[in-house]
C-alpha cells in the first residue's frame, strides 16, 4: 500500500494542472445539478406547499350573478365545495399603479380554499372596506397591510388589512385578473361585472376534466364564463422555475457524461505514455488489480474533492447568490428531500466517473510486463496516397505530416475527435439558448409580441375617442383594436381564450410558424397550447362557446403564442362581430416606433387620458428567464474547462506517440521548428474535425431542444434560433487556434529532446 501511494504521489506531482482541472469540472457540474435539484424543488414545492395548507379546490368555475352554483355540491366525484362567492369585476390604483381585479365576496375565513395570510390579518365586518390582496397582485400593486387602495372613476377607497397566498392562478397584467378578498356588502356595492364563483375539491383530482363536463351541463353552457383548474394553476406557479431547472438538469448531465468521457480517455493517454513504469510495477510484483486501484482511486479522489467542495459551496453561499438562483437554494434547503439530494446527487456523479474511469483503468491491468513485445508492434503503413500527392505537390511537408498523423490510426482519432466534440456540441446549445433569449428582446415583433403596449379603456370613451387619443402620441405607429373573452370548450371540460384582434383592412402581424394569415371570414390562427388542448391541428375546424352564443372557426395556421400558455384561438374583431354587431373593443393593442420607450408612452397615454386609460407593457416570456443568462455563461465555462482537460490530453498523447518519430524525422533533414509544426498541425486538424462536428450536432439538436422546450410551454415551435455565423467562425476559430497554441510549447520541448532521451523514450 506504501508503494501504491508513494506512485500515486509522484504522478500527482507530475500532473497536476490536470488533476486541477478534473476537480474543478466536477465542482462545476455537481454545483449545475444541486441548482437544478433546488430549482425543481422551488418551483413545484411553492405551489403544492400553499395547496395543501389551504385544502385547495381543484377546480374554480366562474358563473353568471342569477346561476345556481350551490347545486354542484351534489355532482358525482365532488368533495366538498367552496362557495359560491359574489364576485365583482373593477379597477383598482395604488402608488400610479392600476390593475384589474375580481372582488370576491366572503366572510370568516373559507375552511376549504383558504387564503394563507402572509402578513396583516383578515377581514372585519367592523370594516366595510378593507380587502386582504393575493399576494401576487400585492407585489405588483407595492401594497402592503395598511395601504389604501383607490377605485378609478369614484371616490372609493379600499384599506389593505392583508396579504395572503392562494393556489389559484396568479395574477397577469393584462391577461388574468388580480383576486382581493373583500366583505359581500363590499361587492355588491361595487359598480362592475357581477357573478359568482365556486371552488370545487374532488375525490379524484384526475377526473378534473370530467367533472368540469358535469356541472357545466348542470348549470348550462350560458351560466359558465369561466373554468380555472389546478392544472392550470399549478403550471403558472412553476413558471420559468422549472424551465430553468430543466435547463441545468440537461447541460449538467450533459457535462457530467462529457467529464466521465475525458476522465476516461485521459486515463488511456497516461496508460499508453506509462507502459514502461506499469510494466516494472508489476515485475516488482504488483498485481493487475492493485495497477487499476492506482488509476482508479487517484482519479475517484479527483471527483470526490470536486463533489465535497461543489456541496459545501453549494450550502453554503448557494442561497446569497442575488436573484431566483439563490431564493430557489434558499426554499430548498427548507425541504424534507434537501439533505438527501445534498449527498446523493454528488456521490451520484462520483460513481458515474468512478464507473468510466474504471474501465479505462481496467486496460492497465492488462499491460504485459515485458514492454518490448509492445514496441516491437508494427506501427502501421505508410502514407496514403492523398499524402503522398500533397508532398507531390510542394504543400508545406509540416501540414501534410500533421494532417497524416492526426487522423493515421482512425479509431483511437475518431474517439478523440468524438470526446472533444461533445462540450464544443454542448457549447453551441448554450449559445443558442442565448440567442433564442436576446431574440425575445431584441426583436420580439418575430416571436409573438408585435405589440409593445396594451391600452385598456374604463368604457367611458367610445372607439373613435379612443382611436383619438391614441393617435396623437407621435410614437404609436400602429393600434389594434381588440377583444379577449374566455370561452368553453367543445366536451365543455375547460376555457380557452377567444381573441378578436385587428380588422381585415388592418390585420394584426402575428407570427405564424405554420399554415397561413385569417383573411377570410370564420378563419383564426390557434397557439400551440389551443392545438394540444383540443388535438386538432392546422386545417380543422372548432367549435367554441361563449356564454350561449357558439363561434365555429376555421384554423388556417398557428401562432406563435406567448400568452396563457398557447391556449388561445385568434381571429379578427369583424369575425366576432358577424355574431355580435355591437360588440366593442374592450383593448388596443400598440406598436410604437423603434428605440420607443414603453414606460414613457405609457405615462404620456395615461396622462393625456386623465386616468380613464390602463395601459400596460406587453409581458415578454424572456423577462423571466434573465437569470438564464448566468446560467449559460457558467455552464459553458464548465464545457470548455471540460473541454480543454481533453485537449490536454490529446496533445500530450500526440507528443508522446511523436518520440518515436522524432529520430526518423530528423533523419530526413527536418528541423525542429518543423517537427513542432507537426504535432501543431495534428492538434490544430484534431479540433477542426471537433469543431465542425460539434456544430454540425449541435445546431440541429439546440433547435430541436429549444422548439421542444417551446411546444410543451404552449408557445409552439418556431422559436428557436441559433448563434449568427460570424459567432460562430469566432467559436470555431477560437478553438482551433487555441488548441494549437496549447500544443505548441510542449512540441517544441520535445522537438528540441537530446538524442539519448530520445532513444531512451523510444525504447
Amino acid at each position: 500500500m506504501r508503494a501504491t501511494l508513494r506512485w500515486a504521489h509522484a504522478d500527482l506531482r507530475t500532473h497536476r494542472g490536470e488533476a486541477l482541472f478534473i476537480v474543478l469540472a466536477t465542482a462545476g457540474i455537481v454545483a449545475s445539478l444541486l441548482l437544478a435539484t433546488a430549482l425543481f424543488g422551488y418551483a413545484t414545492n411553492p405551489w403544492q406547499r400553499v395547496f395543501t395548507q389551504s385544502h385547495g379546490a381543484h377546480v374554480w368555475i366562474h358563473t353568471g350573478p342569477s346561476s345556481q352554483a350551490q347545486r354542484l355540491a351534489d355532482v358525482d366525484g365532488v368533495d366538498s365545495v367552496a362557495g359560491p362567492y359574489p364576485t365583482a369585476a373593477t379597477t383598482v390604483e395604488s402608488r400610479g399603479t392600476r390593475a384589474a381585479v375580481e372582488l370576491r365576496g366572503a366572510t370568516g375565513e373559507p375552511s376549504m380554499g383558504r387564503p394563507l395570510l402572509a402578513s396583516g390579518r383578515w377581514l372585519d365586518p367592523a370594516d366595510a372596506d378593507g380587502v386582504v390582496l393575493e399576494s401576487s397582485l400585492a407585489r405588483a400593486l407595492w401594497a402592503e397591510p395598511g395601504d389604501t387602495l383607490t377605485v378609478p372613476g369614484t371616490a372609493r377607497e379600499l384599506t389593505v388589512l392583508g396579504v395572503a397566498d392562494s393556489a389559484e392562478p396568479r395574477y397577469s397584467p393584462g391577461e388574468r385578473s388580480g383576486l382581493v378578498w373583500a366583505l359581500p356588502s363590499a361587492v355588491r356595492g361595487t359598480a362592475g361585472r357581477a357573478g359568482q364563483v365556486i371552488g370545487l375539491r374532488l375525490d379524484d383530482p384526475g377526473d378534473t376534466d370530467y367533472a368540469v363536463q358535469r356541472a357545466v351541463t348542470l348549470l348550462g353552457a350560458g351560466a359558465v364564463t369561466e373554468v380555472s383548474p389546478w392544472q392550470q394553476a399549478r403550471a403558472e406557479a412553476q413558471g420559468d422555475n422549472r424551465l430553468l431547472g430543466q435547463v441545468l438538469g440537461l447541460f449538467g448531465l450533459g457535462a457530467l457524461v462529457a467529464a466521465g468521457l475525458a476522465a476516461h480517455g485521459a486515463i488511456g493517454t497516461r496508460i499508453r505514455g506509462h507502459l514502461r513504469d506499469i510494466s516494472v510495477l508489476k515485475a516488482i510484483g504488483f498485481t493487475p488489480g492493485q495497477v487499476v486501484r492506482i488509476f482508479l482511486l487517484q482519479h475517484v479522489a479527483f471527483a470526490l474533492l470536486g463533489a465535497v467542495l461543489a456541496g459545501a459551496l453549494t450550502q453554503a453561499l448557494g442561497s446569497r447568490v442575488p436573484g431566483r438562483l439563490g431564493d430557489a437554494v434558499g426554499v430548498w434547503q427548507g425541504l424534507p428531500g434537501h439533505t438527501a439530494a445534498l449527498f446523493s446527487v454528488p456521490a451520484a456523479v462520483v460513481l458515474f466517473i468512478a464507473a468510466t474511469t474504471g474501465l479505462a483503468a481496467w486496460r492497465a491491468g492488462r499491460v504485459s510486463p515485458v514492454p518490448g513485445l509492445r514496441a516491437a508492434a508494427p506501427l502501421g503503413g505508410g502514407l496514403p496516397r492523398a499524402a503522398r500527392g500533397a508532398l507531390g505537390l510542394r504543400l508545406p511537408s509540416a501540414l501534410v505530416l500533421g494532417w497524416h498523423k492526426a487522423f493515421a490510426r482512425r479509431p483511437r482519432s475518431l474517439a478523440t475527435v468524438a470526446r472533444l466534440a461533445l462540450p464544443l456540441l454542448l457549447i453551441v446549445v448554450a449559445m443558442s439558448a442565448w440567442t433564442t433569449i436576446d431574440r425575445f428582446h431584441s426583436r420580439p415583433d418575430q416571436l409573438g409580441l408585435a405589440a409593445t403596449l396594451t391600452v385598456r379603456p374604463d368604457g367611458s370613451l367610445s372607439d373613435s375617442g379612443v382611436r383619438a387619443l391614441l393617435d396623437r402620441n407621435p410614437r404609436v405607429t400602429g393600434v389594434h383594436p381588440g377583444i379577449q373573452v374566455p370561452a368553453l370548450v367543445p366536451g365543455q371540460t375547460g376555457t380557452i381564450a377567444l381573441r378578436g384582434l385587428g380588422t381585415r383592412q388592418d390585420p394584426y402581424p402575428f407570427s405564424l410558424a405554420e399554415g397561413r394569415p385569417a383573411r377570410g371570414s370564420d378563419e383564426a390562427v390557434a397557439g400551440q397550447g389551443l392545438l394540444d388542448l383540443l388535438d386538432v391541428r392546422v386545417g380543422d375546424w372548432v367549435r367554441v362557446t361563449v356564454g350561449e352564443q357558439p363561434q365555429n372557426l376555421h384554423i388556417v395556421g398557428r401562432n406563435i403564442e406567448p400568452e396563457n400558455g398557447g391556449r388561445v384561438i385568434s381571429t379578427s374583431l369583424d369575425t366576432l362581430r358577424e355574431n355580435d354587431p355591437e360588440l366593442r373593443p374592450t383593448l388596443y393593442q400598440l406598436r410604437l416606433r423603434p428605440g420607443a420607450d414603453p414606460h414613457r408612452v405609457a405615462a404620456e397615454l395615461t396622462a393625456s387620458a386623465h386616468g380613464r386609460f390602463d395601459v400596460h407593457a406587453v409581458s415578454n416570456p424572456a423577462d423571466g428567464l434573465s437569470p438564464l443568462r448566468g446560467v449559460v455563461v457558467g455552464l459553458i465555462a464548465v464545457l470548455a474547462l471540460i473541454g480543454l482537460i481533453e485537449l490536454l490530453t490529446a496533445i500530450g498523447g500526440t507528443v508522446r506517440e511523436g518520440e518515436r518519430d522524432l529520430l526518423a524525422l530528423k533523419a530526413i533533414g527536418l528541423t525542429p521548428r518543423q517537427i513542432t509544426a507537426i504535432t501543431v498541425t495534428s492538434t490544430g486538424c484534431t479540433a477542426f474535425a471537433a469543431v465542425l462536428a460539434g456544430t454540425a450536432l449541435g445546431l440541429p439538436l439546440a433547435h430541436w431542444l429549444i422548439d421542444a422546450q417551446g411546444r410543451s410551454s404552449g408557445i409552439g415551435a418556431g422559436v428557436a434560433r441559433g448563434p449568427s455565423a460570424v459567432l460562430l467562425l469566432l467559436f470555431g476559430g477560437a478553438a482551433v487556434l487555441g488548441a494549437a497554441a496549447l500544443a505548441a510549447l510542449p512540441a517544441a520541448r520535445a522537438a528540441r529532446r537530446r538524442l539519448a532521451d530520445t532513444l531512451s523514450a523510444a525504447a
